[in-house]
């Protein structure tokens, strides 16, 4: 089984009363909130964080895209990793993902993704998602009802580009070239592992079972609520004739670690209720454009993850209860995650182990506990039986950064 180190990002200084104060934290949260000062400040404690990930035995760390909010703050993932790929030897880089329809053309994700891998030795996970409403319609302008067509198309022609070598046209609904040349090439022949971050869309399921792409179910539910998506996936890919992998899918838990629930529960219990109770605060206006979520998925009554702008109350106990957070000493989150892992069907299990405004220190000493004393107990499940396909193949003469010495940024 892999692990990931799944980083979201957030601005951690938004004030106390921003609920109360602001209608969303997504597409208009006013620009006076963020102070650049601390954002060198976070960016640098974030990277940090990351790197110190894959030095105490996570097997990937894991940065995503977003735009216009105070809920993650990478609106470019690339550049991130950009960064991780000089500063990280033997892990994933996994990039979940670039949002395809926003950019014009797409070969430009395909041009840096083949730069990623080169750099990087062929460590590339190449991420796919549709992308959340707030960024893709409001943020970003994109038409709520051309949207995931435009996607599948983007898509398309970036694998195309990956995989053949010769100078081609492509002329498709939303793209026209005359000239397509991907350089460079991607290290992983014939692309790196393609994974479709999903939050509740159906389509996901069989768009991943059709073309083989590892399907990711992004939960901030907790695992209880997630067994339905990845319960859908599954049941897809058998009624497609295909076995069900535990490889092929994916999943993002809250995970904190100490030395007994009390302690966890002082310790951590604060910063998921700020990240919940303010990070997921968004207007219900902009949470689905009309014609952003599809009719098979309204019949079929999948709800969205992000919360309306509502003043949400979430408690810490609801959150251990709901499966939300797994939380506790090594072994019994060991225990837990092997529960989830057998309840999903799952082989890649992204953990955040920073979420909302947790301090530098605290996220250090908790994805250290947790790769030191849990990842190595769990990485045996399903290697007996299956077999992954979708992890990174580095080339092994590739060359790789020089070892550098780890800062540990700036301390809250």
């Amino acid at each position: 089984m892999k692990f990931m180190f799944f980083h979201l990002m957030p601005y951690r200084f938004l004030p106390m009363d921003f609920p109360q104060r602001f209608p969303s934290v997504w597409v208009d949260i006013p620009g006076e909130l963020f102070d650049p000062a601390k954002g060198n400040q976070l960016y640098n404690e974030y990277m940090d964080q990351l790197e110190h990930a894959a030095d105490v035995g996570f097997d990937g760390i894991c940065v995503n895209e977003h735009h216009a909010n105070g809920y993650g703050l990478m609106p470019s993932p690339n550049l991130i990793a950009a960064a991780l790929s000089r500063r990280t030897r033997d892990v994933a880089l996994v990039v979940l993902g670039n949002s395809v329809a926003l950019y014009n053309p797409p070969l430009r994700i395909a041009e840096e993704f083949a730069m990623l891998d080169c750099i990087s030795g062929g460590r590339l996970v190449a991420g796919f998602p549709v992308g959340t409403s707030m960024d893709t319609n409001y943020a970003y302008g994109q038409v709520p009802t051309t949207l995931r067509d435009k996607y599948y198309e983007g898509v398309k022609l970036i694998l195309e580009a990956w995989r053949r070598n010769d100078v081609f046209s492509f002329n498709g609904r939303f793209t026209q070239l005359r000239y397509v040349n991907c350089w460079p090439k991607p290290i992983q022949k014939p692309h790196p592992p393609i994974w479709i971050p999903g939050g509740g869309s159906v389509e996901t399921w069989d768009y991943c079972a059709e073309n083989d792409f590892l399907y990711s179910y992004l939960s901030f539910s907790g695992y209880k609520r997630g067994k339905v998506f990845l319960d859908g996936f599954w049941d897809t890919l058998e009624r497609m004739g295909k076995p069900r992998n535990p490889y092929q899918g994916g999943f993002v838990q809250f995970v904190a670690v100490g030395d007994s629930d009390d302690e966890v529960a002082e310790k951590f219990g604060p910063h998921a209720e700020w990240f919940f109770n303010k990070t997921q605060h968004v207007y219900g206006g902009f949470v689905e454009a009309p014609g952003y979520r599809t009719l098979n998925t309204i019949k079929m009554g999948m709800e969205s993850q992000q919360k309306s702008a509502r003043i949400i109350e979430t408690t810490w106990q609801e959150m251990i209860e709901s499966g939300t957070v797994i939380a506790g000493t090594p072994k019994r989150v060991t225990e837990q995650l092997e529960e989830l892992a057998r309840t999903l069907n799952v082989g890649h299990l992204g953990v955040l182990a920073q979420f909302g405004d947790m301090p530098h220190d605290k996220a250090m000493a908790n994805i250290q506990r947790i790769g030191t004393e849990v990842v190595p107990k769990l990485r045996h499940l399903w290697d007996d039986t299956w077999t992954d396909h979708w992890w990174p193949r580095p080339m092994g003469s590739a060359r790789l950064p020089k070892p550098v010495s780890r800062g540990l940024g700036s301390a809250a």
